[in-house]
């Protein structure tokens, strides 16, 4: 668990604290996180690439001290009330329990450095963006936990359809498992080729804000889509990610297994991507319509030059 010195509101630390890897020590050290050309065109053509490792056994075990945080009713972290959502069960079903929370990198330095992990964002600058690199910019994080035996879904969705209030679409999903996923203990799972799937040249409209009507989703489908609608486990190892487009159709069975299953998402967009509301963003942030999505909230976590520049 976290100690005294982390009680403070974490997103007032720009940039890496050193609590979960050492720093990086010089420019070229960034370019051992890239990936390959197979790796991206894999990326382009289906819309995810799954078993990327990023966390070594030993990190994920410490993050999910700090998980505990947000799972047991006894322990609960003085500054909750900087967290944008908190959902012990968000379906309220007790025989399908999801815990869900959305900005737990303000409470604890380990969430906190995560989303400036190197193994991530030099990856999100590559794949932000089709055929270039870019400045990357942290949208913001989720946890979703089952437990064991009695463990929820998470229903068919494209992430985009949840976050139209930033524009244009340029957004990347990390979803990173903090143990082994398999196809009993509910892991992600996705439809190929799903990120091509538009409706007006936006998203697909959302049909469960709890996530917990699985295949409410096959009502809103065209024919053709439903052909495709071929899911595809992820099955990822403690400590390997999956990265998906904001557009790509994804979801997880429920845990019937006997032990829990928990993970750890980031969510990313390219800078330059536009407030699109006059609304509230993520919990007490508002940017007028058509301004630029930046700040404390919102910020940036890698930019090339720091890997090319002399």
């Amino acid at each position: 668990m976290a100690n005294t010195d982390e009680f403070i509101d974490w997103s007032t630390v720009q940039g890496p604290s050193g609590a979960l890897y050492p720093p990086i020590q010089s420019k070229s050290e960034w370019q051992n996180y890239r990936l390959t050309e197979q790796e991206l065109t894999t990326f382009e053509r289906d819309g995810y690439l799954n078993h990327v490792r990023v966390l070594s056994d030993e990190q994920c075990d410490r993050i999910l001290e700090d998980y505990k945080y947000f799972l047991d009713e006894t322990q609960p972290h003085p500054n909750m009330d900087l967290m944008y959502e908190y959902h012990r069960n968000q379906t309220g079903d007790v025989n399908n329990v999801l815990m869900h929370a959305l900005g737990h990198w303000r409470l604890t330095s380990l969430f906190h450095d995560l989303i400036y992990l190197p193994s991530i964002v030099v990856k999100a600058s590559q794949l932000l963006v089709p055929g270039s690199e870019v400045k990357v910019r942290f949208w913001h994080d989720q946890l979703f936990a089952k437990p064991a035996r009695h463990g929820g879904v998470v229903a068919w969705h494209q992430d985009y359809s949840y976050w139209t209030r930033t524009t244009p679409i340029q957004h990347l999903t990390v979803h990173i498992a903090l143990e082994d996923q398999t196809e009993d203990n509910g892991t992600i799972q996705y439809i190929p080729g799903s990120h091509r799937w538009t409706r007006n040249g936006g998203p697909l409209p959302v049909l469960d804000f709890n996530f917990k009507d699985m295949e409410g989703i096959r009502t809103i489908l065209t024919s053709e889509e439903l052909s495709q609608f071929v899911p595809v486990p992820a099955n990822l190892k403690k400590g390997e990610a999956s990265f998906h487009h904001a557009l790509s159709v994804h979801g997880s069975y429920e845990n019937r297994s006997d032990t829990p299953r928990r993970t750890a998402v980031l969510n990313y967009f390219a800078d330059g991507t536009l407030s699109n509301t006059d609304r509230e963003l993520v919990k007490g942030s508002y940017i007028p319509k058509g301004e630029k999505m930046e700040g404390q909230l919102y910020p940036l976590v890698f930019d090339p030059d720091w890997s090319t520049a002399e």
